[in-house]
């Protein structure tokens, strides 16, 4: 169940989750209708340090705009450093 829990099972099992998160010291999202609106995370473990990055990586908006990179990269629609620095002064 570590991972991802939808808030209406998460309703019906908050102490197991909570269990799980302290024992095996991973982040659970909670989930509504599929996407993450909270995270259940265990409090003083270093992979609470991890937190911030953890959820960056994945939100939605942060994964979709890595595929399209991704894709960019792969079909050659890139730009240069120069061309970025000129972009930027212009």
């Amino acid at each position: 169940m570590t991972g991802a829990v939808s808030i209406s099972r998460l309703s019906g099992r908050t102490s197991q989750v909570i269990r799980e998160v302290a024992e095996t010291g991973k982040v659970t999202f909670v989930t509504r209708r599929g996407r993450p609106v909270a995270v259940i995370a265990p409090v003083g473990s270093d992979r609470a340090d991890d937190l911030p990055d953890h959820v960056l990586a994945n939100t939605p908006e942060y994964v979709a705009s890595m595929h399209q990179a991704d894709e960019d990269l792969a079909t050659g629609r890139t730009n240069s450093l120069a061309g970025a620095m000129a972009d930027m002064d212009g």
